[in-house]
């Protein structure tokens, strides 16, 4: 299924065999984050096998700008809400709504499954990402701690669908 929002972006469901590439857009993506996190970011040391086996219980659409793929999300629906996680988009791509496009998405799948709300997490460390998702409707929900840390590394984020 291809859904066209705007002349230039493209989504599409992707499967399996697409593996490859969704583990080469997290890697790119969230390359500007190495470094930058504590703890890091497991998207530096997903695998081709990692994408299988979460594309067992989740779904991931693929971001097309003008024909380039240009970024992904993965998503997986709970008992009342669905789960938006690591959004990437290439950086030549960005500012062009591809992660807003793929936010929709997401929360569009929300509606069809009846779910009340769609929730992800951001890292403390990156204040410029929570304040786009503040943007979008989201709310900070609560701070969690990876294990071992005695501080806030992350917080949970949310959005009411109406």
């Amino acid at each position: 299924m291809t859904t066209e929002l705007h002349h230039a972006i493209q989504l599409r469901q992707a499967d399996k065999r697409d593996a490859p590439i969704l583990v080469s857009i997290l890697h790119a993506a969230f390359e500007e984050y190495r470094g930058r996190l504590d703890p890091p970011s497991g998207a530096h040391i997903e695998s081709v096998d990692d994408i299988h086996q979460k594309l067992e219980t989740a779904s991931a659409v693929i971001a097309s700008f003008d024909g380039e793929t240009a970024g992904c999300v993965f998503y997986e629906p709970e008992e009342t809400a669905m789960y938006l996680g690591r959004l990437a988009v290439l950086p030549p791509f960005r500012r062009h709504g591809i992660g807003r496009a793929l936010i929709e998405y997401v929360e569009e799948q929300a509606r069809q499954f009846e779910l009340a709300h769609v929730h992800l997490g951001v890292r403390v460390a990156l204040p410029r990402l929570m304040a786009y998702y503040q943007g979008l409707g989201y709310t900070i929900t609560a701070y969690g701690m990876h294990p071992g840390y005695l501080e806030p590394t992350y917080v949970n984020m949310q959005k009411e669908l109406a």
